[in-house]
């Protein structure tokens, strides 16, 4: 799994690809939210639209990443939700936590910047 971080119209946009799989990789994408917040980017989306596979410990980074923001006076949001992805939170439940937007020009206009 590998990240890149943008910015578009003051949110944070952190890019995912590959596979959410947990690991080493678990700590490196909290420490860049922490590292965002830190900055004062309270705004944060999500760029799902490059990742092939999540599996538990992926959807584990995702809660704690969400925590992560939450508890430092952020939003997180998630854009381009694969259809797999998708799934994955309706079975898990998780669908009724996180905010999914189709693009990521949705995701930014619900901070209503």
């Amino acid at each position: 799994m590998k990240f890149k971080v943008s910015e578009k119209y003051n949110a944070a946009i952190v890019e995912v690809k590959g596979n959410m799989m947990g690991g080493p990789e678990a700590i490196e994408f909290s420490d860049q939210l922490k590292k965002l917040l830190a900055e004062g980017k309270k705004n944060i989306v999500i760029d799902l639209s490059d990742v092939k596979f999540m599996n538990s410990s992926g959807l584990g980074m995702l809660i704690s990443g969400l925590t992560t923001v939450r508890n430092g006076g952020g939003l997180l949001k998630l854009a381009n939700v694969t259809d797999k992805i998708q799934s994955l939170l309706m079975i898990t439940k998780l669908i009724t936590i996180f905010e999914t937007f189709e693009s990521i020009d949705d995701a930014v206009k619900s901070f209503g910047i």
